[in-house]
């Protein structure tokens, strides 16, 4: 629905966020990252401190920033809780309630000073590479609203990296897309935007980190590989997954490559950050083991790559890669088997 801004005199602008961005991650991490700074917070260590592998069949959607996000016992999900199991952050979706006025908790939320986490359609952002070519779904963070210019502020951490303003009318068909199936990206087309913002908010200051408490994080993750649970989690989970997936890819199904390259990406940020993590604190309190735990579990967020491309690529024809599919996934497999060994040994001694 056409918005009319002309008659809108409401104009704030907070601070510029700061760029959060790895390699590995996705616009997911980068805005959450940008949010926790402005909280006072360390983004790796807070998104870093959990490592799990969980896969819910069925939940796959074609977005950068899927993540895999269980219900709890009401139904409902917290996709900060998610991406940080250790800490009080905590996320949930929302759309505008008012038709007539779609920026109404916008407003608020700016002169709260809290900036908004928006869906968008790359497709009508001047600044991404994709503009007028490509459909793909994003994520960017709002932090000024300026009605009197008929602009809205955003920052956007991922490569080419963008701070500014942008046409209102230009976001508001980015925000609201219907993001079509595009042929030129078939992993994060198909998912419409409708509105979608999260709210993201840190409820408590994260604790220093210590030892001890890194201790605790590690063993918990040992615990999630090696124990079975109620959805395909830890190494037993993998295992189910990736013969699903061969299985798949030899049928001739291309949904299985399609969703393999949303869920990698999220699977492979997550242990990119924990390994960075454990690195960091390796080399700060003279740890070797850690150290060398940290760079088990970066490869395997290496290894993810080799599974996630090769699916982009064999998606016209899924059976014909399906025993090189087969082959990364074996890679993969040994690469989690090492690092939780790796991470095991590191939590021993902490």
């Amino acid at each position: 629905m056409a918005v009319d801004v002309t008659t809108r005199t409401y104009t704030i602008t907070g601070p510029e966020p700061e760029f959060w961005y790895r390699d590995l991650v996705s616009c997911l991490h980068s805005t959450f990252g940008a949010l926790l700074i402005r909280e006072g917070a360390d983004p790796l260590a807070v998104l870093g401190a959990g490592w799990r592998f969980l896969h819910l069949p069925g939940d796959v959607r074609s977005e950068e920033f899927y993540y895999p996000c269980p219900p709890d016992e009401s139904g409902a999900t917290d996709l900060g809780a998610a991406l940080a199991p250790h800490h009080e952050l905590h996320a949930r979706w929302w759309r505008p309630a008012d038709e007539n006025d779609v920026w109404r908790e916008v407003r608020a939320s700016l002169a709260a000073d809290r900036p908004v986490v928006a869906a968008v359609d790359n497709y009508h952002l001047p600044f991404r590479p994709a503009y007028g070519d490509v459909h793909a779904a994003h994520l960017v963070v709002i932090y000024g609203l300026d009605e009197t210019r008929g602009v809205v502020h955003v920052a956007d951490a991922m490569p080419p990296a963008f701070r500014g303003a942008v046409p209102i009318e230009k976001f508001l068909l980015s925000w609201d897309s219907a993001n079509p199936t595009d042929v030129q990206d078939a992993f994060f087309s198909d998912s419409r935007i409708g509105r979608r913002c999260l709210d993201v908010r840190l409820d408590a200051p994260p604790p220093p980190l210590t030892p001890e408490l890194l201790g605790g994080y590690l063993r918990t993750d040992v615990d999630g590989f090696t124990t079975a649970g109620p959805s395909r989690t830890g190494l037993a989970g993998y295992d189910e997954f990736a013969a699903e997936l061969v299985g798949r890819c030899r049928a001739a199904d291309a949904g299985a490559l399609r969703e393999l390259y949303p869920f990698g990406w999220a699977m492979q940020a997550q242990a990119s950050l924990h390994g960075e993590l454990l690195r960091r604190c390796g080399h700060t309190w003279g740890d070797p083991a850690l150290a060398g735990a940290g760079r088990a579990v970066e490869a395997v967020a290496h290894a993810w790559t080799g599974l996630r491309f090769t699916g982009a690529h064999g998606l016209q024809d899924p059976s014909a890669v399906a025993s090189d599919i087969a082959h990364h996934a074996t890679v993969l497999r040994g690469a989690y088997e090492r690092a939780v060994a790796a991470v095991g040994a590191a939590a021993a001694r902490l």
